[in-house]
């Protein structure tokens, strides 16, 4: 994800051998002399026995593929939910965020490089139970609950049944994702989920498979897969440096985002900073991201924000009729929301999201 994660608790050397917890894992097919073959995401892996597929934490044993991550949190983290990026979502309240370690993705900009790129056995963890966890949201405070940090379809098993019993308790469920979770298990998610905030990393194959040893495809599958499920949507792109930073590819997928998903979905270009194996590259300037924001309004969407550039006009929502500011934000924290029953008071436009 885009911005560095602190939590309740740190998150180096586990406190358990993955031998000593995990939980049976769901949609995998069992083949011949107990391989396996993982049917999460669009990777698809067949698994030996013995093995663990390409995220690190789903392990082949006898034949059952395990989740090494179900009920071992690396961290439970409170923030605004503006941080997610959901701008949209019952702004300004609190929002509990679980991640584990590992991911599905080999990002090279990753600032979450320190969880997402590295096995269970070397991340801190704590032994936490989906109901406990809902537990605590509730005991913090906190109106939702999100999975995020790290690629939560990598511990999917516990986020969907964190999802579930959060519902129950009358609370907003999101996620914040690659998008390359496989569709069947993505429709069993998003009956437990209010919204999803997906990373459009580029619009370009050649950057997935350079920049995050992924594909571009099954990320705008899953854009399809949501908005047919007309779950709330808000997408995300970091904009780094030479790139996926030509106007040209930045012109064409917005385009696409307004033909295939709505132009009222919010758009988000965030500030890349130098991390993990990508250190050599400047911060992107703030006139790139506004560039990026002007093509994007130029293409018809009505919600374009830029991100991680604190106090920048564009962090505020506005009225897409009448140019009224209807929330007001500084960076992630809300300052007003003059939405009113989900219209703007001024012009009566109503406004995409959910608001209570």
């Amino acid at each position: 994800m885009d911005f560095p994660a602190t939590a309740l608790f740190s998150h180096r050397k586990n406190l358990a051998s993955p031998e000593t917890y995990g939980g049976r894992a769901m949609f995998y097919n069992k083949g011949e002399t107990n391989l396996v073959n993982c049917r999460l995401c669009f990777r698809q892996c067949f698994i030996p026995e013995g093995r663990r597929g390409f995220c690190r934490v789903r392990e082949n044993r006898k034949g059952e593929l395990q989740s090494l991550v179900y009920g071992r949190p690396a961290g439970l983290q409170i923030d605004p939910i503006e941080l997610e990026p959901m701008y949209h979502l019952v702004p300004g309240h609190k929002n509990i965020c679980v991640y584990t370690a590992s991911c599905n993705f080999r990002c090279k900009h990753c600032h979450n490089w320190h969880i997402s790129q590295f096995p269970p056995e070397e991340i801190r963890s704590s032994l936490i139970s989906p109901a406990e966890i809902v537990e605590e949201a509730l005991k913090q405070g906190c109106r939702s609950i999100s999975h995020s940090i790290n690629e939560p379809t990598v511990f999917y098993e516990m986020m969907l049944e964190v999802s579930r019993l959060a519902k129950k308790k009358g609370m907003l469920t999101l996620g914040h994702t690659n998008g390359g979770m496989a569709k069947a298990p993505m429709l069993e998610l998003l009956k437990s989920l209010d919204g999803v905030t997906v990373d459009l990393k580029a619009f370009k194959q050649e950057f997935y498979e350079k920049i995050s040893e992924a594909r571009l495809e099954p990320v705008l599958e899953t854009l399809l897969t949501i908005k047919g499920a007309k779950k709330h949507l808000e997408i995300v792109n970091l904009v780094i440096p030479t790139l996926n930073d030509e106007m040209e590819d930045i012109k064409k997928m917005c385009r696409w985002i307004a033909n295939h998903l709505g132009n009222d979905t919010p758009l988000h270009f965030t500030r890349f900073s130098p991390s993990y194996k990508l250190t050599h590259l400047p911060p992107t300037p703030i006139k790139t991201l506004e560039e990026a924001r002007a093509v994007a309004l130029g293409e018809g969407l009505r919600y374009v924000y830029v991100g991680n550039v604190a106090g920048h006009p564009a962090n505020s929502t506005y009225c897409p009729e009448c140019g009224k500011k209807l929330i007001e934000r500084t960076h992630f924290i809300v300052l007003k929301n003059h939405i009113k029953d989900g219209r703007c008071p001024s012009c009566g436009e109503a406004i995409r999201g959910i608001w209570s």
